[in-house]
């Protein structure tokens, strides 16, 4: 059924996009009516239950959501350091609570106390400011404190001031034939950003060798992992070098529309973004026959709706198309049928915006930077516990005790344990960070996981079993529900854990391991088959704290 309405949904393609509509009936009470929910399902002939179930997935489209006024970060980084408490205080003495919302997270990790208020983020806020801020009843500008940094190399923080010049290297492309360009990619092996460390130069391939007249360039600008920020600065302060990386892919495997999909948490992403493709524009480099080539191809920003699990692939595709983002069984893979049932790349900001440095220089130029099979250079997100928190540029390959005690400054207050790689990352010891480098397979060989590279400290006084607690209550939230071992397991998980907590009730081992187990092995994707691997680096390595918790 799911792929009648992708083609019902693809009718009008993108210029009438259902999704973008369902948005549009949110902006004045927060949600749609269902009066108006029954009328877009019959212009796209869907059916009601389809606009209302997708409507109530999202946190800021489904019914919970009308009248609300601000929204408060519940994110893990605001979390541990421990100030949300005092913004949501603050912001009650001004709102009744049925008007605060949460958003998960705000990308302001480096400072902490986010909140979310008339279309602006705002972070560690004085309560002096915090009403000022509210008196003036307008959003003001507020962009945080950026310590952004390239200790080794710059490359994706290079800044560039002469747009033509920047474009030089893709009108060159424009002469070459596609199959020149995805070789240099592969010989580059840039691995996807994301999380999964996929080759980009496999995915274009797969799309490259697809047959069809349409297919689809998606940049997954949806980066909802706690502690990360790299993609909203590179949205923010590079959007043309993810524009650029978009260009390309779309030249290789002859797609001829591109997608940004954006947070609705990141809205001067949407900003920035929709400047700089209309710079783009400006530039002749988008529309039919860009610079006199046979490459047509143009750009669409979709603002998405506050659902963390369309960070996946397949979920995101659902997701533009109008339909709940409940993940997809695979295959096909989206390479050969996503959007709209056409094939389709998915690549992270971070990833597209390499593209640049490899269309200049090289593929061997990437490739010799970092590790034989982590090439190129990461960005690496430090929270506020760190004494120099900020982004950090960093070569793939580096000791990580470098990047937290050189780089970071080491920490302002103790810490345990480091969460990197996001929710469901690994959970780094403060005593294994000497056996780590940065990248993929130092990562996995010690049994974590680089992911985002997001890094999000747990204090010594922070209790491990309610960190537990709370990757379960996110991850239990934020399933799309497809798959029972997911949508039941992550809740029992944290049903197990909360009851350690408030009740004293011992969890039974075994059958917390069965569970984490089921999890891992039966779920459909990396949402619920990724929260046990930080739940078990955390009974691994902080056995002695949890043990009270667990029955013999």
């Amino acid at each position: 059924m799911s792929k009648n309405l992708s083609e019902l949904s693809g009718r009008k393609g993108l210029s009438d996009n259902l999704f973008t509509r369902l948005g549009e009936l949110a902006i004045e009470d927060g949600t749609p009516s269902e009066a108006e929910l029954s009328q877009l399902a019959d212009e796209f002939l869907i059916g009601n239950a389809n606009t209302y179930g997708a409507t109530t997935f999202y946190d800021f489209l489904k019914p919970e959501n009308k009248d609300k006024k601000v929204y408060l970060c519940n994110g893990t980084a605001c979390l541990c350091a421990g100030t949300q408490e005092g913004v949501k205080k603050e912001l009650e003495k001004h709102f009744a609570p049925n008007e605060i919302g949460h958003m998960t997270c705000l990308g302001r990790c480096y400072e902490n106390g986010a909140f979310h208020y008339k279309g602006q983020n705002y972070s560690n806020l004085s309560s002096e400011d915090l009403t000022n801020l509210l008196k003036s009843n307008e959003g003001q500008n507020h962009t945080g404190a950026y310590n952004v940094n390239a200790p080794q190399r710059s490359i994706l923080t290079a800044p560039y001031n002469d747009l033509s010049a920047y474009y030089a290297p893709f009108r060159n492309i424009l002469g070459q034939s596609p199959e020149a360009i995805l070789e240099e990619i592969k010989t580059s092996n840039l691995r996807g950003r994301g999380g999964a460390g996929f080759p980009m130069g496999l995915k274009l391939e797969f799309c490259k060798k697809a047959k069809s007249d349409v297919k689809f360039i998606i940049c997954n600008a949806d980066e909802g992992d706690p502690g990360a920020y790299s993609d909203r600065y590179l949205l923010e302060e590079r959007p043309h070098a993810v524009l650029f990386g978009m260009l390309v892919a779309g030249y290789i495997t002859g797609a001829t529309h591109g997608v940004l999909y954006i947070r609705a948490e990141y809205p001067a992403s949407v900003k920035n973004c929709t400047t700089a493709i209309q710079e783009l524009r400006d530039l002749g480099l988008l529309g039919d026959h860009i610079a006199g080539s046979n490459f047509s191809f143009d750009l669409k920003i979709i603002e998405a709706k506050g659902a963390y699990i369309c960070g996946e692939e397949t979920a995101l595709i659902n997701s533009i198309e109008g339909q709940r983002p409940e993940v997809r069984i695979r295959p096909p893979y989206p390479a050969q049928e996503g959007l709209f049932n056409k094939p389709t790349v998915v690549n992270n900001v971070e990833t597209l915006a390499a593209v640049h440095f490899i269309a200049e220089n090289g593929g061997d130029a990437w490739k010799k930077i970092g590790t034989s099979r982590s090439s190129g250079t990461k960005l690496v997100c430090l929270d506020s516990f760190f004494n120099k928190p900020g982004l950090y540029e960093i070569e793939m390959g580096t000791p990580l005790d470098e990047v937290v005690y050189t780089f970071g400054g080491g920490f302002k207050r103790p810490v345990k344990a480091m969460q990197i790689g996001g929710p469901l990352g690994g959970l780094v010891p403060i005593s294994k960070i000497g056996d780590l480098t940065l990248d993929f397979e130092s990562f996995s060989q010690n049994g974590f996981l680089l992911g985002h590279a997001s890094v999000v400290c747990i204090p010594q006084d922070f209790p491990m079993i309610e960190f537990i607690a709370h990757l379960f209550d996110f991850a239990a939230y934020e399933s799309c529900g497809k798959c029972f071992p997911c949508r039941l397991g992550t809740k029992r998980g944290h049903e197990l854990a909360q009851k350690a907590v408030t009740e004293n009730q011992a969890i039974d081992k075994t059958l917390f391991t069965d569970l984490l187990t089921t999890l891992e092995e039966g779920s459909l994707c990396a949402h619920g088959g990724g929260i046990p691997l930080p739940v078990r680096n955390a009974l691994q390595y902080f056995e002695s704290e949890l043990k009270p918790y667990f029955a013999e």
